[in-house]
């Protein structure tokens, strides 16, 4: 006598069956691939903090990344030191790069909690950078990068990108004419912190003004460069004591 397939129990078996082999698959692929998706994070962020400071293989217009068989000969090179900032303390950590700052800000909603804030000191050809990471909000999604200061915080490079902004829109903050022209923007005016906005109808379609603690908005893209605008002024001030500190 064949198996009834048609049975309501028979379907249940095998819908049971099929999510157990699946499963196991896909946990299998997961536990085999996370050595490999760490390592390739790990690339991505010293690419990102390298670019950010100038340290690039960029065209006239593209934004090309450091090679990955180059990046980790390049990243000891250049960033001649690693830093976690926590309240008044400040340690050298080598592998401050791997802090999840997302997590650090999930962790500091508790009042008791002191947030790491890595940053990452680079020397190239004679010059200091210190690039802060930085993280906010989209339109739709994530948005996240590296801003690189001089010694008189004023930027020196930035990388951006985006987990799911509109396309030719908001995903153009990770493009270079986008990109550029926050180099030579200042952050602070005087003693007082400022942060660098991105505006609409500021009156400097081409990025003339460096003292106007704005760039020209995106068109077609006002809440994602309003989260830009959020988030460099919420990250780079809780840098701001410690900045201070190297003036002293």
């Amino acid at each position: 006598m064949g198996k009834n397939t048609d049975s309501n129990g028979y379907t249940i078996i095998f819908a049971t069956v099929m999510v157990l082999i699946v499963g196991s698959l896909l946990a299998f692929l997961a536990s085999s691939l996370k050595g490999k998706i760490s390592e390739n994070k790990r690339i991505e962020k010293q690419q990102n903090i390298l670019y950010a400071m100038g340290i690039n293989e960029n065209d006239e217009s593209s934004v090309v990344f450091v090679a990955k068989a180059n990046v980790e000969s390049e990243f000891s090179t250049y960033i001649t030191k690693q830093i976690v900032i926590e309240g008044k303390k400040v340690t050298e950590d080598e592998n401050a790069y791997l802090i999840d700052i997302k997590k650090e800000a999930a962790s500091a909603k508790n009042p008791s909690y002191v947030r790491k804030l890595p940053l990452f000191i680079g020397n190239k050809e004679g010059k200091d950078y210190y690039i802060v990471p930085v993280r906010g909000k989209g339109l739709w999604d994530a948005i996240w990068g590296y801003v690189a200061l001089d010694n008189q915080l004023v930027i020196q490079g930035v990388y951006f990108d985006h987990a799911g902004e509109t396309p030719g829109l908001g995903s153009n903050i990770k493009e270079r004419f986008f990109m550029d022209d926050f180099i030579g923007e200042h952050i602070m005016d005087g003693d007082v912190f400022k942060g660098v906005a991105v505006a609409k109808g500021n009156a400097d379609p081409k990025n003339m003004r460096k003292d106007d603690f704005a760039v020209d908005a995106i068109a077609g893209a006002t809440i994602t460069g309003d989260g830009l605008s959020a988030m460099l002024r919420k990250d780079l001030k809780m840098y701001v004591p410690y900045f201070k500190t190297l003036k002293q």
